[in-house]
């Protein structure tokens, strides 16, 4: 007789979403009791709505994990806008120049670079195929306590109930209280920044084209919208955001065209605004007995590569492959060397990116003349690389995750 084993997924985001799906589909699903609980609301999503602030760049090699649950295409068939074109220019040059990096989904043979998608949505249609699966989600759900039992996690909910898991995941985000409880260290780092967001009505189409160009205090981004419109992720120092956020529609039209050097002509306010500030972390380890970290709870990265949901969804797929290997082999899921695999897989591929995003926007924030030289040579050589230039792409688009 096969053995079942108890799973808390914490996290009620894409990510733990993603991953609780996953396991609900995968070939060893019978022998396991997924439970999934977070302490936020119950996202909804109604197309007859305002765009939300909140999107993500999810690059193709997500979207193919989206089609293997069976819901990309009701994502696509929703809201969601492809973006084909992708332009990167230094401030001191122009979006036109020699040493701007340009690259075309054609230059790659597929349809698209990827595409803008508001998280409601991602969300919305998670659940909606949880619900299909018969897979309960519980929201407004916190967890008091943690305690291991040798392998294994007593789980103590706020309203008093506790259950035991042979595993508990831990998707629950950049301050994530199961990495907290359980002691996993960070390597963090502050950046002296805040993100604003909004929507923005470019006078000239955004063709497609999602346009990053950096500034000496952070990178702003024009992310293509399904209506014409652009979602702007301006990253600067924090007195600046806050401006942003608090300005009249004219003053802001006037920041964010000369911020975007006017590549989309002007630019008018044409939604709400917010601001986060920004920081990077990398825990110390993933795993213990009993426990996994994925996505944000693991790792947090700076927005200018839009890779922060791809990096959490490439996790979600690596932890389900592992513990469904696992107990296909009698294994159980819960073991650390089970788990390290797991690890293994993904922390090497997470570190790399995350100090890769942190170089790329110290490099570009710095107001040296002689480092702004180097910049574009090194722009420049890199448009000529023609291998490291695809297998950089690749990596960014998730063409290798699967």
């Amino acid at each position: 007789m096969n053995r079942s084993f108890d799973i808390v997924v914490v996290g009620t985001g894409i990510t733990g979403l993603t991953v609780a799906t996953l396991l609900a589909q995968s070939n060893n699903c019978d022998q396991m009791n997924i439970i999934v609980v977070g302490a936020s609301n119950k996202p909804t999503f109604d197309l007859s709505n305002e765009v939300a602030l909140r999107v993500s760049a999810i690059a193709p090699g997500s979207a193919d994990i989206f089609a293997s649950l069976g819901i990309w295409k009701n994502i696509e068939n929703q809201r969601v806008c492809p973006y084909r074109d992708m332009r990167v220019w230094d401030a001191c040059g122009h979006a036109d120049d020699s040493e701007t990096l340009h690259f075309q989904a054609a230059e790659f043979a597929i349809a698209e670079l990827g595409f803008i998608v508001e998280n409601e949505l991602i969300m919305h249609a998670l659940l909606q195929n949880l619900d299909l699966l018969h897979q309960p989600v519980y929201f407004e759900t916190p967890i008091r306590s943690l305690v291991q039992l040798n392998n294994r996690f007593c789980v103590t909910f706020a309203n008093g109930k506790s259950l035991t898991a042979d595993l508990v995941v831990g998707a629950d985000g950049a301050e994530s209280f199961v990495r907290k409880s359980t002691n996993i260290s960070v390597d963090a780092w502050s950046y002296s920044q805040s993100a604003l967001v909004t929507h923005m009505r470019p006078e000239r189409s955004h063709q497609y084209t999602a346009w990053q160009r950096f500034l000496h205090n952070g990178p702003i981004a024009l992310l293509p919208l399904l209506d014409g419109r652009v979602s702007v992720v301006w990253s600067t120092i924090p007195e600046q955001a806050e401006l942003a956020v608090t300005t009249s529609d004219d003053h802001l039209s006037e920041i964010l065209s000369e911020a975007t050097d006017y590549v989309l002509g002007r630019l008018i306010p044409e939604g709400p605004r917010s601001s986060f500030t920004l920081k990077s972390q990398h825990a110390d380890h993933y795993v213990l007995p009993g426990l996994a970290l994925i996505g944000d709870a693991a790792h947090t990265i700076h927005p200018l590569a839009g890779q922060g949901a791809n990096l959490g969804l490439a996790d979600a797929i690596a932890l389900v492959n592992t513990i469904d290997e696992a107990i296909g082999k009698g294994e159980h899921p819960g073991d650390l060397p089970v788990l390290r695999r797991y690890e293994r897989s993904r922390k090497g591929a997470n570190k790399t990116m995350l100090y890769f995003v942190d170089s790329l926007n110290r490099l570009f924030s710095s107001k040296s003349s002689s480092v702004a030289k180097f910049r574009s040579s090194s722009m420049r050589l890199f448009n000529r690389s023609g291998p490291i230039r695809k297998r950089a792409v690749h990596v960014a688009l998730g063409l290798n995750m699967q």
